[in-house]
């Protein structure tokens, strides 16, 4: 059977019953001249649909198999430990009304997706997601997450509901990272926490007041001190550059929905067409003027040295390969 037969045949029933018609759906999809003229477009269009969706299902289920596959290749890497514990889900949000369950990860949307799920929780509370302020979104009271509910209601949930998550090419994100926590001014926190000390281990002479402030972290000294084995010892990583697998947990976890930065909207709706809210909730539209390009990236890889690149590429190595990004064509790893 080609596609198109099985779309013809798979809609027959619906048509049939529009038409209140008597002949078999086999007829109908051999003969498809007994269908009343004014049905045409309609069916074209229903069948267009299906197409897509039928795409999409398949793309979808590829990115699933590329996780499990990953997963099962790099068990000793992957499955560190053999169970979650609580702790392992604060990045896990709930949403009940919808039996949703959305892992954030920072970098990769999740600002508007965190607003759509306060519009989903809030029961009438939010309808616009862009009427409600970034730093709301971010405020951890406004959203539940898993970890808040016992271990019989974490697991009926996590075998019942929805769980989706959204991703970005690794090295993207780490820059976008690098540029929003330590480039812009107003993030003094992070400065004074993660800037002050990056600064006190990776520079040489460095002066008494860089290692007061903390605010002048060049890339270059972001990536030793993130491949700095002291580093990963000491704590583990913030969440804007931790990565995928260690946030969301997709080899101990079935995820229904891997979607991408890169087709953002397009993936981000399909979720919520799923959840049976499309018709009235769009993922928000947004100017994407400073957002972190490839272009930029690799300006940003031009000064680190090929054995740095290396270390970096295994630290973030397994999303790579968990999530299909192919190895940067920028980089020169060893």
């Amino acid at each position: 059977m080609t596609t198109a037969f099985v779309v013809y045949f798979y809609f027959g029933d619906i048509l049939l019953k529009n038409i209140h018609a008597t002949e078999s759906n086999r007829q109908i999809c051999y003969n498809p001249s007994q269908i009343p003229t004014e049905f045409f477009t309609e069916l074209e269009q229903i069948i267009l649909k299906c197409l897509e969706l039928s795409n999409t299902n398949i793309l979808h289920q590829m990115r699933r198999d590329q996780v499990t596959d990953t997963c099962r290749a790099n068990s000793a890497l992957s499955r560190k430990r053999r169970v979650l514990t609580p702790n392992d889900l604060k990045h896990l949000v709930v949403d009940e009304d919808h039996e949703l369950i959305y892992c954030y990860v920072p970098k990769v949307a999740c600002t508007n997706w965190k607003r759509l799920m306060m519009v989903l929780t809030g029961r009438g509370k939010y309808s616009d997601p862009m009427e409600i302020p970034a730093n709301e979104a971010h405020v951890s009271a406004n959203l539940k997450t898993l970890n808040q509910y016992s271990i019989p209601e974490i697991n009926h949930r996590l075998k019942s509901y929805m769980k989706f998550l959204f991703v970005r090419e690794p090295f993207e994100r780490l820059v976008s990272a690098y540029r929003n926590k330590f480039t812009q001014k107003y993030n003094t926190s992070f400065h004074k926490r993660y800037g002050t000390k990056i600064i006190r281990r990776q520079r040489k002479n460095a002066t008494q007041e860089a290692l007061r402030r903390g605010d002048d972290v060049r890339f270059e000294e972001f990536v030793a001190y993130l491949i700095d084995p002291h580093t990963q010892r000491e704590e583990p990583f913030n969440e804007h550059w931790q990565t995928v697998h260690s946030l969301c947990h997709p080899c101990h976890i079935h995820y229904d929905l891997v979607g991408k930065y890169e087709t953002l909207e397009e993936d981000s709706n399909y979720v919520l067409r799923l959840a049976g809210v499309g018709s009235y909730l769009k993922f928000p539209t947004y100017a994407k003027s400073t957002r972190t390009t490839d272009e930029m990236t690799t300006e940003f890889f031009q000064n680190i040295s090929s054995e740095h690149q290396t270390q970096l590429y295994e630290v973030y190595k397994l999303d790579f390969l968990m999530f299909n990004y192919s190895v940067p064509s920028y980089l020169k790893l060893e």
